[in-house]
């Protein structure tokens, strides 16, 4: 993992912006696949209905019981479809929030995998109640009394990441992105032309590097350059070290300390940003 001093390869901000939105690139179900056994994925909000642009379930992380929470987006077109592009709508952030409360009940620590273009913004969603679905987590996320650790994997923007990123360590892999919303929406209200991309990812500070320099995550994990996917062998050992050590760090605390750890964590980001 970069310690933040290490020198990488030069590369854009846009150009990360592509590699986060490579067809190619890595998605939930390869995470699932390589960290974890015996996954068991859960369905529905109990309110409405599926949304399988969020995709959770039950696992074992090295024999522990776990929840596992992320964007789906799909591997081809007709996937990319079925999963609505990795954009959920307030279904699947009712469905996320609910294998939260599932996962605090039985004491389960949470980990999360971000990757969306954010939520849905569709007419159907607005009137379901999107914005109040996200606030919700928001919310319930930073009580929970069990560790939640996530990953930004992709593209990790607006509301639609946050929802599912408030943890009590929060992981950038090299050449994903966190920002309040994509370099071409930006361009469209600041430079009021969306075709200045290249200049608004720029201004806005989206980068693994610059987020964790702003002191907005944890970490970056190095990529290997030479898989288009993002994922190899060493970054898979990554993660999991990762995510063994918070695991044991949380393991002495109880779980108002883990909620209160994490409270503290985001409260000290407005500062940082002072």
């Amino acid at each position: 993992m970069s310690d933040n001093k290490k020198k990488t390869k030069i590369k854009t901000p846009y150009e990360r912006v592509l590699a986060a939105r490579d067809p190619h690139r890595a998605g939930i179900t390869d995470y699932i696949e390589g960290l974890f056994t015996d996954f068991i994925e859960l369905k529905g909000d109990r309110l409405g209905k599926e949304d399988a642009a969020i995709l959770g379930g039950i696992a074992l992380f090295e024999g522990r019981p776990v929840t596992v929470i992320g964007h789906r987006k799909g591997k081809d077109l007709e996937e990319n479809l079925a999963f609505n592009f990795g954009m959920p709508e307030p279904e699947g952030y009712r469905k996320a929030l609910r294998l939260m409360k599932q996962a605090e009940k039985f004491g389960r620590p949470v980990i999360t995998f971000i990757d969306t273009p954010g939520a849905y913004p569709g007419k159907e969603a607005e009137e379901n109640g999107q914005s109040n679905a996200i606030a919700e987590n928001l919310r319930e996320m930073s009580a929970l009394k069990i560790p939640v650790i996530c990953f930004v994997t992709g593209e990790g923007n607006s509301g639609g990441a946050l929802a599912i990123g408030v943890g009590n360590k929060v992981y950038m892999l090299e050449n994903a992105v966190y920002c309040v919303l994509s370099p071409e929406g930006f361009a469209s209200i600041l430079f009021k032309d969306a075709s200045k991309k290249e200049e608004a990812s720029k201004s806005m500070k989206m980068t693994a590097h610059e987020i964790f320099e702003a002191g907005l995550c944890d970490g970056v994990i190095d990529e290997d350059s030479r898989s288009r996917s993002g994922l190899s062998a060493v970054v898979l050992e990554n993660i999991r070290s990762l995510i063994r050590t918070e695991l044991s760090r949380t393991d002495e605390m109880t779980g108002e300390e883990i909620a209160a750890d994490r409270f503290a964590k985001f409260r000290q980001m407005g500062r940082n940003m002072v």
